[in-house]
C-alpha cells in the first residue's frame, strides 16, 4: 500500500475581479453551453498571472495555476509563499471549503482545518458545544468526542469559559480551542494556517509540540503554512514555495527557506561608485556590498542566530596604509545596534594595495539581531583620515529566526540578542 496519503493533480483556481461570484449570468450560460457541447471552459484560457502589485489586464485571475505535489503518511509539509501568493487558496481546496477550477485532489482518511480564527464555531455556542459541533463535522461520533473532550479542554487553557458563548471569547482563546479540537480529534491530515501568529507564546511553544507528537508519534499528517521560518524549519520536513499562484520550489525544509528568503535577490551588490553623498578623501572607494548566507547565497531577508558573510568590494588609487573598515548596522529609528571593525581583532595592521577589485569579508556567526529592517553604514579610515564613508549602502530585513536554538521566535525588537543561561537556585 502507497504511503501517499494526499495527492494534488494540476489544481487551479480562477476567480473574477471586482465582483462576487465566477462571473455574470451571460458567463455563467457560456460555461453551460460549451459543458453540455462537451467543449473546454471559455474562460479558462483567459487571466492574468497572480501577482498583486501588478495592474490587472484582464478580467479574470488565476489565485493558484497547476499545482501538484504529494505528501505521504506521517510527513509535515510547509507551504510558504508572500501575502498573496495563493496558500490560503490552496488550503480551503483542500479543505473544501471551495472547489477547484482545473485538477483534483485525491486523499485518504478525513481533514481536520484551522484556517482561521474560531475557523467552523459558531458563536453563540459555547466552547464546550463547538467541541461536539466540530468534532461531528470531522464525522466522529459522540462517544468519540466525549472520549477527548477532558484532553482538548486542558490543552486549550479555557477550562473557566468552556461554558461561555464562543463570541465572548478574546481571539487567542478561539485560537486555542479551534487548534485543540481540530489536534485532538485524530484527524488523518491537519491543516493549520497561521495559527501561530495569534496565540501568546506559551501557546505557541504547545501547539509546535503538539504537531510534532502529530507527525512523529502518531505517524499522521499535517500541512502548515506560516511566516515564522524557525516554527517551519524546527516543525516541517518537507516544504513548497508559493509564488504568483505557482510552485517555485518544492523540497527540503532548509532549501525552500532559504529560496524563500532569497526573495530573487542573487545580484545584491549595488554599484557604489555612483554615489555622490559620499565623504572622505577618495583614496579609498567602496564598490559594493553583499549579504551571503551559509552556503554562499545572497540574501536581503536576514533570520537570527544564523550565519552570515557581509562581503565588502572596494578600489584603491594607490596603497592604503592602516586601514580601519567599519560596518554600522543601523535599524530603522536610525539607532546604532553594533558595529564590525578590523582594527578591534586583527593584531596585524591593514595594509590595501592598489587596486580595481579589492575584496573583504566580516563573517558572523549567529546574527544578534531581531525582526526588523536594517540598513549598513561603510566607513574607512587610514592613517591619512577618512578615507571614504556612505550610509545606507544595503537595506536588509530581519524576519524572525531562533536565536537560542529553542523552537520559538524570538520577538523582542529591542536592543541585539546575546547567548546566556538562566537556572532556579531556590
Amino acid at each position: 500500500m502507497s504511503d501517499v496519503i494526499l495527492k494534488v493533480e494540476h489544481i487551479s483556481k480562477q476567480y473574477r475581479l471586482g465582483l462576487v461570484g465566477t462571473g455574470t449570468l451571460s458567463h455563467d450560460l457560456k460555461r453551460w453551453l460549451y459543458k453540455i457541447r462537451g467543449k473546454d471552459d471559455p474562460y479558462l484560457k483567459v487571466g492574468d498571472t497572480n501577482d498583486r502589485s501588478k495592474t490587472a489586464e484582464s478580467d479574470y485571475v488565476w489565485a493558484i495555476k497547476d499545482i501538484n505535489f504529494e505528501v505521504k503518511r506521517g510527513e509535515v509539509l510547509g507551504i510558504i509563499g508572500k501575502n498573496g501568493a495563493g496558500k490560503s487558496t490552496l488550503l480551503k481546496i483542500l479543505s473544501r471549503v471551495t472547489s477547484p477550477t482545473t485538477g483534483q485532489i485525491k486523499t485518504k482518511g478525513r481533514i481536520a482545518s484551522l484556517l482561521e480564527v474560531g475557523t467552523g464555531f459558531h458563536p453563540e455556542l459555547t466552547g464546550k458545544e463547538n467541541i461536539y459541533l466540530n468534532g461531528a463535522i470531522l464525522g466522529m461520533t459522540k462517544t468519540e468526542i466525549k472520549a477527548k473532550e477532558q484532553e482538548i479542554v486542558e490543552f486549550s487553557g479555557c477550562q473557566r469559559y468552556i461554558d461561555t458563548p464562543v463570541k465572548r471569547y478574546s481571539s487567542g482563546m478561539r485560537v486555542r480551542l479551534a487548534f485543540a479540537v481540530a489536534a485532538f480529534l485524530e484527524p488523518d491530515i491537519l491543516v493549520v494556517d497561521e495559527v501561530l501568529a495569534v496565540g501568546d507564546a506559551e501557546f505557541q511553544k504547545k501547539a509546535v509540540g503538539k504537531m510534532q507528537d502529530i507527525s512523529r508519534g502518531d505517524g499522521r499528517t499535517v500541512l502548515f503554512v506560516s511566516h515564522n521560518m524557525a516554527a517551519v524549519k524546527s516543525l516541517c520536513t518537507r516544504a513548497i514555495v508559493l509564488e504568483h499562484g505557482k510552485v517555485a520550489y518544492n523540497g527540503s525544509t532548509q532549501d525552500a527557506v532559504s529560496f524563500y528568503l532569497s526573495d530573487g535577490n542573487r545580484e545584491i551588490i549595488d554599484n557604489l561608485l555612483e554615489r555622490k553623498d559620499r565623504k572622505g578623501i577618495g583614496d579609498f572607494l567602496f564598490k559594493g556590498i553583499s549579504i551571503l548566507n551559509e552556503a554562499n547565497e545572497k540574501h536581503l531577508n536576514l533570520l537570527s542566530g544564523e550565519l552570515y558573510r557581509f562581503r565588502i568590494e572596494f578600489s584603491t588609487k594607490k596603497t592604503i596604509i592602516d586601514a580601519k573598515i567599519r560596518a554600522r548596522f543601523i535599524d530603522s529609528k536610525g539607532q546604532i545596534r553594533f558595529l564590525l571593525n578590523n582594527y578591534f581583532i586583527d593584531t596585524v595592521t591593514l595594509n590595501l594595495e592598489k587596486t580595481d577589485k579589492g575584496i573583504v569579508e566580516y563573517t558572523i556567526e549567529k546574527l544578534p539581531l531581531p525582526n526588523g529592517n536594517y540598513t549598513i553604514q561603510l566607513t574607512c579610515f587610514s592613517e591619512n583620515g577618512l578615507e571614504d564613508d556612505l550610509e545606507n549602502t544595503v537595506d536588509f530585513n530581519l524576519i524572525g529566526g531562533d536565536f537560542f536554538n529553542s523552537g520559538r521566535e524570538q520577538f523582542s525588537k529591542e536592543g541585539v540578542l546575546v547567548e546566556h543561561k538562566f537556572k532556579v537556585l531556590k
